[in-house]
């Protein structure tokens, strides 16, 4: 009859009315808000980030800024005397561009491992893995946040060493100086992120520090140039992709660089980076989409 009620649907959608707002309405239970890109939750998550940081300011760029300084005063104490020229250009200037470089990487490495890491510990990972973000965008703001780590370390070690008795950095490339800074900063954010996921307290961080980013980052012809050294050393430091970073940004400053001979050879080595950082960032994407680590 007309006047009995009519049951609904099995198949409608149940929907909740939003007081005040006519016939706007809820969305159903499970079905997602956001269809594409969450930009203000990308943004939301990248401000938390660096805002952490930047909290601890004192200890996150300025302390690492002046960590990598004493780098510079030791080796041109010991090394720089007598007017040592290295790519025809004095020691000091030769081991600047390589400091700022890889004190942007360190940087950028300890900022990205420490996100779930500390969430795992803490018993706060679930505020990364509740909100209404995507796999990729949950991975483009942490790695973001710790790129932007990187540039503020770099910039203040330029600052620096621009002051520098001796040290004379002119623009000889900047294209080269962004690319590498910033393949550089990302593939150690990158691989940050990956320890995270991995590490399950804080020595396993550290271990990964120490044993593997601290060897890499030294012998990577920051302080010297990979002709001097024996062939099947040179070979070794040409399968290090630190190398690349430190001498492609050296590259930018000096205008020359042990990478190669010619300019194609630099760009080569641009690109091998660009493409080992896809490589990275596909292997990370593939673990936080399987939960490895972070969903029991």
């Amino acid at each position: 009859m007309a006047d009995q009620p009519v049951s609904p649907s099995v198949n409608a959608t149940p929907q909740m009315p939003v007081a005040g707002l006519g016939q706007s309405t809820f969305p159903a239970q499970g079905v997602p808000v956001f269809h594409r890109f969450n930009r203000l939750g990308l943004w939301t998550l990248y401000m938390k980030e660096v805002r952490r940081f930047f909290k601890v300011q004192t200890q996150t760029i300025w302390a690492p800024a002046i960590t990598t300084l004493l780098f510079l005063v030791i080796f041109t104490v010991a090394m720089g005397r007598g007017g040592r020229m290295v790519l025809g250009v004095n020691f000091a200037t030769f081991i600047a561009p390589g400091l700022i470089v890889m004190g942007m990487m360190q940087n950028a490495f300890a900022n990205s491992s420490f996100s779930f890491l500390a969430g795992k510990i803490q018993g706060t990972i679930i505020d990364y893995l509740m909100p209404p973000l995507s796999n990729a965008e949950l991975m483009l703001a942490l790695i973001g946040a710790a790129v932007t780590r990187a540039v503020l370390v770099g910039l203040a070690l330029y600052g620096a060493m621009l002051l520098w008795p001796g040290v004379h950095l002119t623009l000889a490339h900047p294209w080269a100086i962004v690319w590498f800074g910033l393949m550089g900063a990302i593939m150690l954010a990158t691989v940050g992120l990956l320890t995270s996921l991995w590490a399950e307290k804080f020595d396993h961080n550290a271990a990964v520090t120490n044993f593997v980013i601290a060897p890499l980052s030294l012998l990577s012809g920051t302080f010297y140039v990979i002709d001097n050294l024996a062939p099947v050393f040179q070979t070794v430091s040409r399968l290090n992709p630190f190398f690349y970073v430190i001498s492609g940004f050296r590259f930018g400053f000096l205008g020359q660089s042990d990478i190669g001979d010619t300019n194609l050879a630099v760009l080569h080595g641009a690109l091998g980076l660009g493409v080992l950082n896809l490589a990275l960032a596909g292997l990370v994407y593939g673990l936080l989409r399987s939960g490895w680590k972070l969903k029991g």
